[in-house]
C-alpha cells in the first residue's frame, strides 16, 4: 500500500504544533513540522480559565496551520488539546472559537490517551521499540510518564507538572535567584516522591535486572540537546537519539538559571520564545533524573503528534 498524507495539529498548554507527514507501514515520515507559542496556559492556573486573549491567539493559530495543512494536500488535519484544555472550566469556549476561525473539530484529549500516542510515537523509532523505556513527555501544562517494552504499555499515567504551571507556582526574579532554584528543586523532589513513586516505582519493578532507558520527547528535551549541540536551527538528524548525561543536564539548568532572560534568550538560539518557561522544563527532566537513579537522558523527536498521525 502507498503511503497516507496525514496532519494533525496540537493544541498545547504553551505552543501550537503542526506535523504533517506521510504515514505507512507503521512508520510515520515528517515533511513539514511547525510551532507557535500562543501562551494558552498564561495566567490559568489559579482558576482554571482561559483568557480570552489566549483562545484568542491559539484560534487564529490553529486556523493558519490548517491553510499550511491543506497545501500539503491535507483538507482535515486532526485536531487535538491537552492538559490547559482539559481542565479549563471554560473549555467550550475554546472549542467554539477554534471550530470559528479553522472549521475543525477540536478533540479535547485524555491523559490516558495522550501517553497511549506519546508511547506509540516513540516506539516506532525502531532504535527504542524493543528495549525497556520510561518515556517522559513534559509539556507546559502535564508530564506523561510513559513505561513499556516492545509494543506493551505498563503505565501511562499523566500527572499535573508542566513548564508552565511551575513557572507560575515559582515565578523567577531576572536573573533567578539560587535561593529560588533550590525551592524549584525541593519542590519537584518532593512531588516525585510522593505523588509519582508510588505509581511508577510498581512498573519499573516488572524490569528489576534489565536496563530501563529513559527517553525525554517534547520541547524541554529537544533544547537541551540544541543547547549542548549550540544548534541555530532544527536539525532532527542529530537531535534523535541524542544522549545527555545527567551531568550535563544538571550544568546547563544551574546555567539557565544564572541568566538573566535577554541572555537565555541568546543562548535558546533555537526557541528564544521559550527562554522563560526552560527554566522549570530543564528542572523536570533534572528533578527526574536525580529522584529515580537514571545516568543518561535519551531525546526523542517522536512523540504525541508522530502517535496521533499513526492512529487510524
Amino acid at each position: 500500500m502507498g503511503a497516507i498524507r496525514r496532519a494533525v495539529i496540537d493544541v498545547g498548554t504553551n505552543s501550537i504544533k503542526l506535523l504533517v507527514a506521510d504515514v505507512a507501514g507503521g512508520a510515520a515520515i515528517p515533511l513539514f513540522e511547525r510551532s507557535e507559542q500562543t501562551r494558552l496556559g498564561q495566567g490559568f492556573y489559579k482558576a482554571r480559565h482561559l483568557r480570552r486573549d489566549a483562545i484568542e491567539r491559539t484560534a487564529r493559530a490553529v486556523a493558519g496551520f490548517a491553510a499550511l495543512a491543506a497545501e500539503w494536500d491535507v483538507k482535515s488535519p486532526r485536531l487535538i488539546a491537552t492538559s490547559a484544555a482539559r481542565e479549563a472550566v471554560n473549555q467550550a469556549e475554546l472549542v467554539a472559537a477554534v471550530e470559528k476561525a479553522s472549521g475543525l473539530r477540536l478533540d479535547v484529549i485524555s491523559g490516558e490517551t495522550e501517553a497511549d500516542w506519546v508511547f506509540r510515537g516513540v516506539t516506532s523509532d525502531p532504535a527504542l521499540a524493543a528495549q525497556p523505556l520510561l518515556i517522559l513527555d513534559s509539556g507546559g501544562g502535564s508530564t506523561e510518564f510513559v513505561v513499556g517494552q516492545g509494543g506493551v504499555r505498563r503505565l501511562g499515567r499523566s500527572f499535573d507538572l508542566g513548564a508552565v504551571r511551575l513557572l507560575e507556582q515559582f515565578p523567577p526574579s531576572d536573573p533567578p535567584a539560587p535561593e529560588e532554584l533550590s525551592r524549584c528543586r525541593d519542590w519537584l523532589k518532593g512531588f516525585l516522591r510522593d505523588t509519582v513513586r508510588p505509581e511508577l516505582e510498581p512498573a519499573l519493578k516488572l524490569f528489576a535486572g534489565q536496563k530501563v532507558r529513559l527517553v525525554g520527547t517534547g520541547g524541554a528535551a529537544t533544547l537541551l540537546v540544541a543547547m549542548e549541540l549550540g544548534l541555530t536551527e532544527f536539525d532532527r538528524a542529530r537531535i534523535e537519539g541524542a544522549v545527555l548525561a545527567y551531568p550535563q543536564v544538571v550544568r546547563r539548568t544551574d546555567r539557565l538559571w544564572s541568566l538573566p532572560l535577554r541572555e537565555r534568550k541568546k543562548m535558546l538560539r533555537l526557541a528564544p520564545d521559550r527562554a522563560d518557561v526552560m527554566l522549570t522544563g530543564a528542572a523536570i527532566y533534572e528533578a527526574v533524573m536525580a529522584g529515580f537513579g537514571f545516568a543518561d537522558l535519551a531525546v526523542s523527536t517522536r512523540g504525541l503528534r508522530h502517535g496521533a498521525v499513526l492512529d487510524v
